[in-house]
C-alpha cells in the first residue's frame, strides 16, 4: 500500500490492485497474439498434412527432390549454361527466374523514364504536346495489357523483314541488326589490359562525385554556383579514353554474321522478348505518367513562382524544386506499379517467352508433376521480388518524406 499526503496533511490509502489475467492489457495482448499465431499455424499444418495425405492416396509424388532430377528439354533463350539431359529442373527454374528478372528490370527502367517524360509533357503549355501526351496515356492505359502484348508480337515483330532482308540499325556497321527472328547485336571481347580502362572510369566517377560535393559545399557556404558539367564530362570521357588508347585498345567485338539461314556470333533477343518489353514499358509508362502528373500538381504553385522569381530557368525549376517536392506523392503509386510490372511479365506465356511461368510452371509441371510444389515455388518467387521492391522503395519514400519536412 502506498501512502500519499495531500495539502491538508491528510493520509489517503489507495486500495491494493489485484492482478486479473483477462483484464491486464499487456498480458491480454500477448495472449491473443499467441492464440492467433497458433490458430494460423495449426491451419497451415492441417492444410499441408491433408494435402500430403490426399496426394499419397492418389499415388502422386511429393517433396522438392524433383529439383535435382535431370531435365530433358531445352530453351531457346537462356543467360546461364545449360545442357539438356545434363542440367536439372533447378537449372530450368534458375533460367526462368533470370529471364523474368531481366525483362522486369529493363521494363521498369524504361517505363519509369518514359513515364516521367510523358507525365511532365502532360502539363506542357503547348497545346499539341499536351494533347499528344494525353492521347498516349489514355490509349495505352485503357487497353488490356495482354492485347497489347499479342499486338506487338503478331502485328509488329512477326511482320519484320526476313533474315536476308535484315534491317541494319547501326548505319552499316552490322553491329545492331533487326529481323523477324529477333534483335542481333555485337558483344564485347575484353583484352587482358581492359581492366585498366574500367579502373580509369571508376576513378573518373569518384572524381565527379567529389567535384559535385565540393560545389554543393561552396554553394551552401557562399551561395556561389560552380559549373561542373563540362569538367565532369571531360573527366569521364578523357581519362578512360586516354587509358584505353595507351593500353593498346584491348577491346574487340564479336559481330553477328549471316551464315546459311541465320546469324552466327554476338548475341540476340527473340521477338517474344522485344514484344513483351515494349508492351510492359508503354503500358506501365502510361500509369506512371498519371502518377507523375498528379504529384506535380500537388506542389503548391507558389513554389514555382518563388523559384522563377529568384532567377531559376523553367527546366531547373522543374528538376530542382517541383519534382523533389512531388516525389512523396509519386513514390507510393510507383511502388505498386513496379510490383505490377514483375507480376504482369507472367503474361509472356501467351507469346512463348521463356519466363518462370512458361518454363517452370508449365513445361516442368507437365513433365514431372509436383503441381503443389511448383506452384508454391513460383508464388514464393513473385512474392519475394514484390516484397524486395516494396521494401526498398518504402525506405526511399521515408527518406524523401523526411527531406520534405
Amino acid at each position: 500500500m502506498v501512502k500519499v499526503a495531500n495539502q491538508d496533511n491528510n493520509v489517503r490509502i489507495r486500495p491494493k490492485e489485484e492482478f486479473n489475467f483477462f483484464q491486464d492489457k499487456r498480458v491480454r495482448s500477448v495472449f491473443y497474439q499467441l492464440l492467433t499465431a497458433g490458430t494460423v499455424g495449426w491451419l497451415l499444418w492441417y492444410l499441408a498434412s491433408n494435402t500430403t495425405q490426399n496426394l499419397a492416396l492418389r499415388g502422386m509424388n511429393t517433396g522438392f527432390g524433383f529439383l535435382d532430377s535431370v531435365a530433358g528439354f531445352d530453351t531457346d533463350f537462356k543467360l546461364i549454361e545449360y545442357t539438356p539431359g545434363v542440367g536439372t529442373y533447378l537449372d530450368i527454374f534458375m533460367i526462368g527466374a533470370i529471364n523474368t528478372l531481366l525483362i522486369s528490370f529493363v521494363a521498369i527502367i524504361l517505363s519509369t523514364i518514359l513515364g516521367f517524360f510523358v507525365g511532365i509533357l502532360r502539363l506542357s503549355k503547348n497545346w499539341l504536346v499536351a494533347k499528344v501526351a494525353l492521347a498516349f496515356v489514355e490509349v495505352f492505359r485503357n487497353t488490356p495489357l495482354l492485347i497489347q502484348i499479342v499486338f506487338w508480337f503478331i502485328g509488329i515483330f512477326s511482320l519484320l523483314p526476313v533474315v536476308k532482308k535484315t534491317i541494319d540499325l547501326s548505319f552499316g556497321s552490322e553491329m545492331l541488326l533487326l529481323n523477324n527472328r529477333g534483335l542481333y547485336f555485337s558483344t564485347p571481347i575484353f583484352g587482358d589490359l581492359f581492366w585498366l580502362t574500367a579502373l580509369a572510369l571508376l576513378t573518373a566517377l569518384v572524381g565527379v562525385f567529389f567535384l559535385r560535393r565540393r560545389a554543393r559545399k561552396l554553394q551552401n557556404e557562399s551561395g556561389a554556383q560552380t559549373k561542373i558539367l563540362l569538367p565532369s564530362l571531360a573527366l569521364i570521357i578523357l581519362l578512360p579514353s586516354f587509358t584505353f588508347f595507351i593500353t593498346g585498345m584491348p577491346l574487340a567485338w564479336d559481330i553477328p554474321t549471316l551464315q546459311g539461314f541465320n546469324f552466327v556470333g554476338g548475341a540476340s533477343l527473340p521477338p517474344s522478348f522485344l514484344a513483351l518489353l515494349v508492351s510492359l514499358s508503354i503500358y506501365h509508362a502510361a500509369q506512371i505518367a498519371e502518377a507523375v502528373r498528379a504529384g506535380i500538381l500537388s506542389v503548391n504553385r507558389g513554389q514555382t513562382e518563388a523559384a522563377l522569381a529568384i532567377g531559376l530557368k523553367p527546366g531547373k525549376v522543374t528538376s530542382l524544386v517541383v519534382v523533389p517536392q512531388a516525389m512523396p506523392a509519386i513514390v507510393p503509386p510507383i511502388i505498386s506499379n513496379w510490383m505490377d510490372t514483375v507480376k504482369n511479365s507472367s503474361l509472356a506465356v501467351a507469346i512463348g517467352y521463356n519466363d518462370i511461368v512458361s518454363l517452370f510452371m508449365q513445361t516442368t509441371l507437365n513433365q514431372i508433376g509436383h503441381a503443389v510444389e511448383i506452384v508454391a515455388i513460383t508464388m514464393a518467387f513473385y512474392m519475394t521480388i514484390s516484397l524486395i521492391i516494396s521494401g526498398l522503395l518504402n525506405i526511399y519514400n521515408k527518406r524523401v518524406q523526411l527531406v520534405e519536412r
